[in-house]
């Protein structure tokens, strides 16, 4: 059984930074239904435009919280 979670992120480009350097591995967001979500930082790397990260993402995860997919939906 997979679970959905939408969250958004508001991430300055110096924070960004610090996803390249290996700083931080993991993040951490609140999703719209109050429940606190991680993922790797890794798969925000993509995402990262010169004014750093913003939007709203979508993750799905599998029944052992392993990620199916991750897009930015807005």
């Amino acid at each position: 059984m997979s679970q959905t979670y939408f969250f958004s992120l508001d991430v300055s480009i110096q924070e960004c930074e610090q996803l390249y350097t290996g700083l931080h591995h993991t993040v951490t967001a609140t999703a719209h239904n109050g429940l606190r979500v991680q993922l790797p930082s890794a798969n925000l790397r993509k995402f990262i435009k010169p004014n750093g990260i913003k939007g709203v993402f979508c993750m799905i995860v599998d029944s052992h919280n392993k990620i199916q997919s991750f897009q930015q939906v807005k």
